[in-house]
């Protein structure tokens, strides 16, 4: 059985190459309200959700991601728009609840012809004291922790077919 909803799952593809074209606010808004829809344990909407396309920040959060993985690269693959979820890390389930949120924002962002990769190592960034800073910095709790980032922009490269999914992915009983 088809229906728009699988297909826009079946076809969004992890893109790591970017144009340098900037995201229209109202694209950016549509994806950013998808991610207030996520579920999240007891309703109790854990995560916060931070856009960022302030060049100087933009620039700021891929060196300490960079600096996580010891690398001196860009993460966020040159795209644009980089989307932090941290979530309240006093609640049970701030994990799941960003993950959502990513996923979320992530198919809005193919529905509209836009290219997402997850990226992690947002939890060492924001545990960490320089990312406690961008945390004052941005008038949010210290309290918060990371539970991943989106990077979002128009794909600069083609998107490749999926895998083929494993064999016994789905168990029934």
């Amino acid at each position: 059985m088809e229906n728009e909803t699988l297909t826009l799952i079946k076809t969004r593809r992890s893109i790591r190459s970017y144009k340098e074209d900037l995201v229209p606010a109202e694209m950016l808004n549509a994806i950013l309200e998808a991610g207030t829809y996520a579920p999240t344990g007891g309703g109790r909407q854990s995560p916060t959700i931070i856009a960022i396309t302030d060049p100087k920040y933009r620039k700021r959060i891929a060196e300490l991601n960079a600096q996580v993985m010891g690398a001196n690269t860009d993460p966020y693959y040159g795209a644009p728009v980089v989307v932090l979820v941290l979530a309240d890390g006093a609640s049970s389930t701030f994990v799941e609840d960003g993950s959502c949120v990513l996923e979320n924002m992530m198919l809005e962002a193919h529905a509209l012809g836009l290219g997402t990769v997850w990226v992690h190592r947002e939890r060492e960034i924001f545990d960490s004291e320089d990312g406690k800073a961008l945390l004052r910095e941005w008038n949010l709790p210290e309290t918060l922790r990371g539970v991943g980032a989106i990077a979002i922009g128009y794909p600069a490269e083609k998107l490749d077919k999926p895998a083929a999914r494993k064999e016994n992915y789905i168990i029934r009983i």
